[in-house]
């Protein structure tokens, strides 16, 4: 199992979503606004920036065989060949549990 971390800018995420709903076995995703800051390079050495932008933080966890097809389709979409079009991460996820269940692991994912 994998967690998955992207952020992406917020106008880029109903065009997200719609593309992870296309994929067969995943079983959802969770949005949450932050703020944050990436590399300035318009800034010197001696400027500090304190300006923070907003994007969308999506955390989706997935089987293993889903991972590829989860990060193409949020790369693909979310992309504008602009700076600032987000990052994504790919953590190991150990365990899971589905509270109504109560089942475990891969089934609870």
């Amino acid at each position: 199992m994998k967690m998955i971390i992207a952020f992406v800018k917020p106008n880029m995420l109903d065009a997200v979503i719609l593309a992870l709903h296309k994929i067969e076995g995943l079983t959802g995703a969770s949005s949450t606004e932050v703020q944050g800051f990436g590399r300035d390079r318009s800034m010197n050495d001696r400027e500090i920036s304190l300006k923070t932008k907003t994007h969308i933080k999506l955390e989706i966890a997935c089987h293993d065989d889903l991972v590829d097809k989860v990060l193409s389709a949020i790369a693909k979409a979310a992309h504008t060949g602009l700076r600032g079009d987000g990052k994504i991460y790919v953590l190991p996820l150990d365990d899971a549990v589905r509270i109504s269940s109560n089942e475990r692991g891969e089934n609870a994912v």
